[in-house]
């Protein structure tokens, strides 16, 4: 066939059926999304049902198996609903969360979702499930667009116009047979361990700690449908049902813990000897039986601040552009509430051609902004509740203990919080305002312990009580005010 009859029989082609043979034939499209897990799939199902041509890559499409992103908070709900996703958490023995149980030393405070924070007038509810089956879903919606072109290949490097710079697409591995996709625009996606990431961000994730997990198989939790923290002088233990009999157990270890060391009977000596005791009676047998399976996994808990997106042709997103520690369960909710703002900044209303990269650039910025209302609050709130619950000096313990009273107030003093862990209530204020009155309650409750004749010390003691306060929230305030 002429290369004059091939272009003939190309004109015939429906436009959808064109871009089609130009992803398949071409490994062209308006969108090369590298990363298929939550905010690469729904992405690319996003922008797909807009009429944009889309290339999603992954390096493998086999279910993953993580021990995080198994909690979506009601705002992270209410988004996958507002995104036409709400189906993906069907069928995968999803458990309804409704809020969260706090033990302190043995004593513990109820702390549900707030009853009328969302829009639409509904009880909130969280959702936890096996990771993997969440993802496979999504991908299975992926897969079932018709502007969407799935391949498994391993991205390797990025492919630049040498004289802008300006990413074209990516060159990728395929069967170990190397091969390229292009796009006008690229989204990397590839998660808290980007490769790709230190060519557009220079601060590396800081990583403190570590979540190691288990699945403890018929745990009774002590609240049902309720994710339960337990504080002690350690630091925290997470856990929440993932399935009908599986729970999951997260135990923070900080790098360099003594109890965890080699000496010691490492991390597993740590689990048994430290952690075991603190635990709720109900969950200490299948937590033991666990152990005894030594099928222990770990994570790092990283933190990085978000950035602007200033290269052309290329958005950095999810994991890759912006991480804050897991206790709180934010992350999923960032990702898919991100995709529903870019769902509008990038819409082809707003953007009617994606190599105008200019225009991009622009709604990069306003991106980076107008995501604050939720991100901020997720990211300082995990940041600056993960210092309180992982208390390792006086000045933490005693905010520590000053969170814990406050909660046992009830009302505001717990709705307020809540809704902020939700991802419901989008005010950083609001975030301010409970933050500094746990400061406030917990210097009145070291004022009220300690003797009339040790008032000038207690004063002193307030004093660095406020000023470990300031020290804990201020520096990630202000990583969120940078650009």
């Amino acid at each position: 066939m002429t290369s004059s009859t091939s272009a003939q029989c190309s004109s015939l082609l429906s436009p959808s059926d064109a871009a089609t043979a130009r992803r398949t034939k071409h490994h062209t499209a308006d969108v090369v999304v590298v990363g298929a897990g939550v905010l690469g799939s729904a992405i690319a199902v996003t922008f797909a049902r807009q009429g944009r041509s889309v290339l999603l890559l992954e390096q493998s499409l086999k279910q993953p198996d993580r021990i995080v992103g198994e909690l979506l908070q009601p705002g992270g709900v209410q988004a996958l609903e507002d995104l036409g996703l709400r189906e993906c958490l069907d069928n995968i023995d999803a458990i309804i969360e409704k809020g969260y149980q706090v033990i302190y030393y043995g004593k513990a405070v109820h702390i549900p979702y707030p009853p009328n924070s969302v829009k639409t007038g509904k009880k909130p509810q969280g959702m936890s499930f096996h990771h993997g089956r969440f993802i496979q879903r999504l991908r299975e919606a992926a897969l079932r667009e018709p502007n969407i072109t799935v391949v498994e290949t391993k991205a390797t490097g990025l492919v630049r116009n040498q004289w802008t710079q300006q990413v074209l697409g990516v060159e990728c591995l395929t069967s170990d047979v190397p091969d390229y996709y292009f796009g006008s625009l690229t989204i990397m996606a590839d998660g808290c361990m980007s490769k790709f990431r230190k060519e557009f961000i220079q601060q590396a994730p800081t990583v403190k700690s570590k979540f190691w997990g288990m699945e403890l198989i018929d745990a009774q939790l002590p609240q049902s449908q309720h994710g339960c923290v337990v504080l002690s002088e350690n630091a925290p233990v997470l856990l929440y049902q993932i399935g009908t009999r599986e729970t999951r157990v997260l135990v923070d270890i900080p790098n360099g813990l003594p109890s965890a060391s080699v000496a010691n009977g490492g991390v597993e000596g740590h689990l048994r000897k430290v952690v075991l005791p603190t635990l709720p009676p109900s969950v200490q047998p299948s937590f033991t039986a666990a152990l005894d399976k030594r099928k222990l996994r770990s994570m790092p808990n990283s933190w990085l601040p978000p950035t602007v997106n200033r290269t052309p042709g290329i958005i950095l997103l999810g994991d890759a552009m912006n991480m804050r520690h897991p206790l709180t369960g934010g992350g999923m909710t960032v990702a898919l509430n991100d995709v529903l703002l870019l769902r509008d900044l990038l819409s082809p209303e707003a953007v009617p051609d994606l190599a105008d990269t200019k225009r991009i650039l622009r709604q990069m910025r306003s991106f980076h902004w107008k995501r604050k209302n939720l991100t901020s609050v997720i990211n300082i709130l995990a940041q600056a509740l993960y210092s309180l619950f992982a208390a390792d000096d006086h000045q933490l313990q005693a905010l520590q203990l000053g969170c814990f009273r406050y909660f046992q107030r009830g009302g505001n003093c717990i709705d307020g919080p809540s809704g902020l862990l939700a991802g419901i209530i989008r005010q950083p204020f609001v975030l301010f305002y409970h933050f500094f009155a746990v400061a406030l309650l917990a210097i009145w409750i070291c004022i009220q312990k300690s003797p009339l004749w040790m008032l000038p010390v207690t004063l002193i003691q307030s004093l660095g009580i406020f000023w470990k306060a300031c020290i804990v929230i201020f520096p990630f305030i202000g990583s969120e005010l940078r650009s």
